[in-house]
């Protein structure tokens, strides 16, 4: 059942206003003065207002309907997770509200708040870190959560996801253990997994008393962020022997700028990718890479919400789905 959540009465009760002045300050703040503009928006966030866009029927009862948010509209990545959400929500007959914030945390704020507007019965996040304002708007809001692609962090309520610190460390010692010295980390998007696959790619690189390097892009991941790693490491890092990517495009980018400059991989440099995409699998030589099981987090994520919403008992708090190691060709 979804929580009363905070009106513009309570607003008003607690600066002393009409519920019509608080209303249209928050419509137009330059309406009313300036004093009075800070109480009432320090009220609101005091009390997680969440405006509502829907009908007031919504407010009472379910609306069907299953915010999702997630970081990028061109990762492939996300793509496989939202074609695994379908397959569950669609036959249930819940709609999902998709937004889109950019990797921001501060966007995803914003994105929440519009989605809680709506009423939707439940939330499915794609990252572990949210600002303290999007914490309390998940718990004025009332609704289970579920947070997908990390099973370290701790979960506001339940995650699904694989490790992403262990798998970075076991592709890594893979790659030491097949004889690579000077292994490289390429990061992009720095975001909270692109930060534990380096803390995995670090723990095996001193493990095995070597050097670890991490070269980094905060633009979204690309082929072209790859071919550009790549030109930057010949010139700068022409002791690597290998590469470990945060994911596969970037992957598959710097193995294209090797063909192009006639850099031979394996023998010259290893790549290794993180994901298991299709371009990666399909390519010759096949790309060594993290396979996740994208479409399954997606799926599970979906069918653990479902089961909130309708009161089923929780299961377990953390559900870790793995991953696979693919050495492929290119190690």
């Amino acid at each position: 059942m979804k929580k009363r959540r905070p009106t513009l009465q309570d607003i008003a009760d607690r600066v002393g206003a009409t519920k019509m002045t608080v209303s249209r300050c928050l419509r137009d703040p330059a309406t009313v003065s300036e004093g009075l503009r800070e109480r009432i928006f320090t009220a609101a966030e005091q009390v997680g207002y969440i405006p509502n866009r829907a009908p007031d029927l919504l407010s009472r009862a379910t609306s069907h309907s299953i915010g999702v948010l997630v970081p990028s509209l061109t990762n492939q990545v996300f793509a496989d997770v939202l074609v695994g959400i379908e397959t569950v929500t669609e036959p249930a007959g819940y709609h999902l509200m998709l937004s889109h914030y950019g990797y921001s945390q501060a966007l995803e704020e914003r994105s929440l708040a519009s989605l809680l507007s709506y009423n939707v019965d439940g939330v499915i996040l794609s990252d572990s870190r949210h600002t303290p304002r999007t914490c309390r708007m998940l718990e004025t809001a009332g609704i289970p959560t579920v947070e997908i692609m990390d099973s370290r962090t701790p979960p506001l309520h339940q995650a699904v996801g694989f490790d992403n610190v262990q798998a970075a460390y076991d592709m890594v010692g893979e790659m030491i253990r097949r004889g690579r010295r000077h292994v490289l980390y390429l990061a992009v998007r720095l975001d909270e997994r692109t930060r534990q696959r380096e803390a995995g790619y670090r723990q095996a690189m001193c493990e095995a008393g070597l050097t670890p390097v991490t070269l980094q892009r905060s633009q979204r991941s690309s082929y072209s962020v790859g071919a550009a790693l790549l030109g930057e490491i010949l010139a700068d890092h022409p002791q690597a022997d290998a590469l470990f990517c945060t994911n596969d495009d970037v992957a598959v980018g710097a193995y294209f700028e090797c063909l192009r400059r006639g850099v031979r991989v394996p023998e010259q440099l290893a790549i290794a990718g993180f994901h298991g995409h299709d371009v990666g699998q399909v390519m010759s030589p096949r790309l060594a890479s993290v396979v996740t099981p994208r479409q399954a987090i997606g799926e599970q994520a979906a069918r653990a919400l479902l089961a909130a919403i309708c009161g089923a008992p929780g299961t377990e708090r953390v559900i870790d789905l793995g991953y696979r190691i693919e050495p492929g060709k290119t190690l």
